[in-house]
């Protein structure tokens, strides 16, 4: 085992950096994707929330066409969720995820409620994918065709976890995210292998080692969780990586688990400094460890991530979870978990009004629909603020 140990702030900053978090860059928005490895993108506006704390200057029509023409990519991939990608990076991503996809949407028992089996999907694929390899296709035009083809009604529930599996990327559908409730899928290209076992072990390789260039250094407890894949595979593919001596290994955190990172990668002094954010819901680096204190303090768990996995947008002071937010019509509501000096306020309402300038040509409160959870109670420590103003 490496001899080099890390702090947990110093771990922090890792991640930082490597998520472009410790300061804006002038980057192009399809290699910043790639540089930040994924986003997680069931909420249609957090890509671009995420992109505009990460990018300077950010143009979202950049994004808007990168979708798309396919150089960015969303589909269902890691811990079985929608996330945008770079398009080189989905088919290795996709094979990765094979047996974690397979297990979850055709194992699932509302799919065989339908009498559909896992061999009826392997064998539907091919024609479903050619049919919707010329132009993309809606979900209802997907349902058609698979009962025509089928010679049989499906249930939404089975339709859903199909779809689900099928290797497809979600075609934009307008504004003013380029994604809303209507769906639309064209055949991903190249398409990924579904049947190879080394396929799948060579792309969670390639899956470990993107992982680590965005999120790293890491155990395989957080590879792991990042992907939701099981440990014996991580624990496989890392012994491959590190037998190719690609990766380092580095004294553990906690005296029990050892970290792995690249060789290379930016690792800056824990005391560098970190700017306040206001992250977007459900921002990849909450989600990226199984240790989640990496940025989110135990104590604030419960408050940003609620119990059914919604993942509120937080407020980041000095590199960790300070608080949440949400847009309202003429500001953003700011509430932080425990008492800020006035200096860290200031930054966060410079933060707030060029966030709210950003978001009022498109839609000033995209995440109006989680307004609920406002509702329940914060820490007695708490304070709120509408930013800018008092």
């Amino acid at each position: 085992m490496g001899t080099k140990k890390l702090t947990a702030r110093a771990l922090n900053r890792a991640t930082l950096a490597r998520q472009l978090l410790l300061a804006r860059e002038p980057l192009d928005v399809v290699e910043t994707v790639r540089r930040v490895v994924a986003l997680q993108a069931q909420q249609p506006a957090s890509p671009y929330i995420a992109l505009w704390n990460r990018l300077d200057p950010f143009d979202p029509t950049a994004l808007d066409t990168a979708l798309t023409d396919h150089r960015l990519v969303r589909s269902t991939l890691m811990r079985i969720t929608l996330h945008t990608v770079h398009a080189d990076d989905y088919t290795p991503f996709r094979e990765a995820m094979e047996p974690t996809l397979r297990g979850s949407r055709l194992g699932d028992p509302r799919f065989s409620a339908s009498g559909l089996t896992p061999a009826d999907a392997d064998a539907v694929l091919p024609p479903l994918l050619t049919y919707a390899e010329t132009h993309p296709r809606t979900a209802a035009e997907l349902k058609t065709w698979l009962e025509n083809h089928l010679g049989t009604p499906l249930d939404t529930s089975a339709h859903r976890l199909l779809r689900q599996y099928a290797p497809l990327w979600h075609s934009p559908t307008g504004a003013p995210w380029s994604f809303n409730t209507r769906q639309s899928y064209v055949t991903a290209t190249p398409p990924p292998s579904l049947t190879n076992p080394e396929a799948a072990a060579e792309g969670l390789k390639t899956l470990i080692r993107r992982y680590l260039e965005g999120f790293g250094p890491a155990t395989v407890a957080d590879m792991a969780q990042f992907a939701l894949v099981h440990r014996p595979r991580v624990r496989a593919a890392i012994q491959a990586l590190t037998d190719e001596d690609e990766l380092e290994v580095l004294q553990p955190l906690d005296g029990k688990e050892p970290l792995y990172d690249l060789p290379e990668a930016p690792r800056p002094p824990a005391d560098t400094p970190a700017p306040p954010r206001l992250m977007a819901m459900w921002d990849s680096p909450l989600l990226a460890y199984a240790d989640r204190g990496r940025l989110l303090p135990p104590e604030y768990r419960k408050h940003v991530t609620r119990v059914n996995g919604d993942v509120l947008p937080t407020l980041l002071v000095d590199g960790y979870v300070a608080g949440i937010w949400r847009p309202l019509d003429e500001a953003i509501e700011a509430t932080a978990f425990h008492p800020l000096p006035e200096k860290t306020w200031n930054a966060l309402a410079t933060e707030a009004t060029a966030l709210a300038t950003f978001l009022a040509p498109r839609d000033p409160t995209p995440y109006r629909r989680y307004d609920h959870w406002w509702t329940k109670p914060f820490p007695a420590t708490a304070e709120t603020r509408l930013l800018p103003g008092s």
